[in-house]
Order: structure tokens, then C-alpha cells, then sequence
């Protein structure tokens, strides 16, 4: 499950990134219709939109990136580092 969810992360952020570049190249009227941010009226690139898709994706990334690190294991306490209760007086 969990190499599932770190596959689909790093696909999302490559889609995001190339998006973003899409966003940044393509003017807002030639835009498809189904994207978000088309506009008949603007002839200029949506850079807000392009801004938003690249720090997206390099989150994405970025969580795939911690997510499929190696997993610290917790060290085992050793004899020497535990002190023996103190004797208490009666």
C-alpha cells in the first residue's frame, strides 16, 4: 500500500511540474476547456496557476522522496546507559 501511495506521488508531482510549464507556455484562451484556468477572453499565460502546480508537484515529490527513505529502527537500550533504581530509606 504504502509503495502504491509513493508511486502515485511521484507521478502526480511529474504531472504538476509538466503542467506547470504548460501553463507557463500556452495562453490562457488556447488552454483546452477542461483544464482549470481557461479563459475565451485573457491572451496572456496563467503564471499564478503555473506557480501553484509547480509547488505542488515539488511537495509531492518531496513526500515521495521522505516517504521511501529508509526507516530509522529504534536502538536497542544498552546495559550501560540504565542506571539501577535508587535504594530508598525507610
Amino acid at each position: 500500500m504504502k509503495k502504491a501511495l509513493i508511486v502515485l506521488a511521484v507521478a502526480g508531482g511529474i504531472v504538476c511540474i509538466g503542467m506547470a510549464f504548460y501553463y507557463w507556455a500556452t495562453p490562457a484562451n488556447m488552454l483546452p476547456a477542461y483544464i482549470p484556468g481557461y479563459d475565451a477572453a485573457k491572451t496572456v499565460p496563467h503564471m499564478k496557476h503555473g506557480i501553484a502546480a509547480l509547488v505542488v508537484g515539488l511537495g509531492l515529490l518531496i513526500y515521495a522522496w521522505f516517504a521511501s527513505g529508509k526507516k530509522k529502527t529504534p536502538a536497542a537500550p544498552s546495559s550501560s546507559s540504565q542506571t539501577p533504581p535508587t535504594p530508598t530509606r525507610q
